[in-house]
């Protein structure tokens, strides 16, 4: 329960002043990557977006989101945790973790906000700076969407899922080669 939040390991993946950057590998620690970025290689300020509500989740829950494991569903954490908040039940995922806390309203709130974060389409999540005034204050929410990743895991559709990733890569290198020839 001591998290270190860093960059994520992308932030070579930027120029000085770019914001958006279409990449010729995904590289990235695999349950912290957005949707955008795993499926097109399509990385903005908004995918590290992702990634902070990906954290702010497991650190409300007590739990990984990559290796998550429920004994009703196969869900990974941001599944799990869109269904109970669809469900009315958001407490439930903090009622998981082993830290016992009497601040609920804060973590309902980290909860909603970390929802809002792992949104499918990026436009949708927010910048990082109203991210801090949610948390900080007590307004009210927007409603989330639907996360990214909201799949039950199936061991067939991993593995399709780095089979595609891989060949992903080799069209990329196959294309970069032909340009510098």
């Amino acid at each position: 329960m001591n998290p270190k939040i860093s960059d994520f390991g992308l932030a070579r993946s930027f120029g000085e002043n770019e914001t958006e950057a279409n990449t010729n590998k995904v590289a990235g620690t695999y349950g912290y990557i957005s949707p955008e970025y795993a499926n097109h290689g399509l990385y903005s300020l908004k995918s590290d977006v992702f990634s902070f509500g990906v954290l702010v989740l497991e650190i409300v829950s007590g739990s990984r989101n990559r290796g998550f494991c429920h004994p009703d569903h196969r869900l990974n954490l941001i599944g799990h945790a869109w269904i109970l908040f669809k469900q009315g039940r958001p407490l439930e995922l903090a009622a998981e973790s082993k830290v016992k806390t009497p601040y609920l309203s804060e973590v309902l709130r980290s909860i909603h906000v970390g929802l809002l974060c792992v949104q499918e389409n990026p436009e949708n999540r927010p910048n990082m700076s109203y991210v801090v005034l949610m948390l900080g204050n007590e307004d009210e929410l927007p409603q989330p969407k639907q996360p990214g990743f909201f799949t039950e895991r199936d061991l067939v559709e991993a593995k399709m899922f780095v089979s595609m990733l891989n060949g992903f890569e080799r069209k990329l290198r196959s294309l970069k080669a032909k340009q510098q020839r």
